[in-house]
């Protein structure tokens, strides 16, 4: 069985997970205080107690969700878990999965995610972008929408999640339109998301532009594990090449049906979510029906991975 690992972005966050794992492993509480020192908060006592609006924000949401999939990750491997053979990540979770594949470390990671967060949040305040789920209606019905809805502001499908569901980013208001306008048109459902910037939407080309100055001065490495990049669905080469598309990522579409499709072509067998929530798995359903999901969000997640 070929193993892909896949690692969760914002969206997946809530308060008081991976609070049985800490109960199993110290290191997960150890994690957490590495990466409190490099926030300058309490990274931990945040996520358990939230507020949950805070929590939301991408300022903090980002740093938790890298360092949640990487506590994920080290307790997989100290469970005596097999080493997967692709790795994938949805929007911040490809930060996630660059550490695992030892292409980054956590520490620079948690740096550079710091900076990043603030530059895309410095780009839209908050409250005047957002992101909504549009579920039930193809990528051209959507598509359609946006464009009946420009007129309100930017608006722009960012994420080609699975058959059915796509996520759209923008100015709050052109949002807003458009998801009154996808439900007029039959879709399902249309649902604002708990984030705070309109991720991967071209409102963003300013933070993109800004992060490729502080990625120039990372140290990154190859891959030791391939990590399939998400924006073209094609792997990550070299140190060069992280740092370019890593740049561009904030503002271009993240194409997931694609990204799992080329990870099913290159020999993919299963996939285990690696952090909290269950949404990518649930997207992998949808996608591949029948291939084998666990998702290790919990201390009993963590266990039936185990046994696929």
């Amino acid at each position: 069985m070929s193993i892909a690992m896949i690692f969760p972005g914002q969206g997946s966050q809530s308060q008081g997970m991976q609070a049985d794992l800490a109960d199993r492993y110290p290191f997960v509480t150890e994690t957490y205080a590495a990466a409190s020192e490099i926030l300058g908060y309490d990274l931990w006592q945040l996520v358990q107690a939230g507020p949950a609006e805070k929590l939301a924000e991408t300022v903090v949401t980002q740093p938790a969700m890298l360092t949640a999939g990487y506590v994920a990750w080290l307790a997989w491997h100290e469970a005596g878990g097999a080493r997967p053979e692709q790795l994938a990540g949805h929007s911040l979770g490809e930060y996630t999965a660059l550490v695992c594949s030892g292409a980054l470390n956590f520490a620079e990671a948690v740096r550079v995610v710091k900076k990043r967060s603030e530059l895309m949040q410095a780009a839209v305040p908050v409250g005047s972008g957002a992101m909504a789920a549009v579920i039930g209606l193809d990528d051209a019905a959507v598509l359609a929408v946006c464009e009946a809805a420009s007129g309100s502001g930017v608006v722009e499908a960012v994420n080609f999640n699975s058959p059915g569901q796509v996520v759209i980013a923008g100015h709050k208001a052109a949002v807003d339109d458009a998801v009154e306008r996808a439900e007029e048109a039959g879709a399902r459902r249309a649902i604002i998301l708990p984030v705070s910037v309109p991720s991967h939407s071209s409102l963003m080309t300013g933070a993109g532009k800004e992060l490729a100055e502080t990625l120039a001065n990372v140290e990154f490495a190859a891959p030791e594990i391939a990590v399939i990049n998400a924006t073209d669905a094609t792997p990550y080469i070299d140190a060069d090449d992280i740092r370019q598309r890593l740049a561009v990522q904030v503002h271009r579409p993240v194409r997931w049906v694609d990204t799992i499709g080329a990870m099913h072509d290159g020999g993919a067998t299963s996939f285990i979510e690696c952090g909290p929530g269950k949404v990518l798995a649930g997207l992998v359903r949808r996608i591949n029906r029948g291939t084998p999901v666990a998702t290790i969000d919990s201390e009993n997640g963590l266990d039936k991975a185990l046994e696929l």
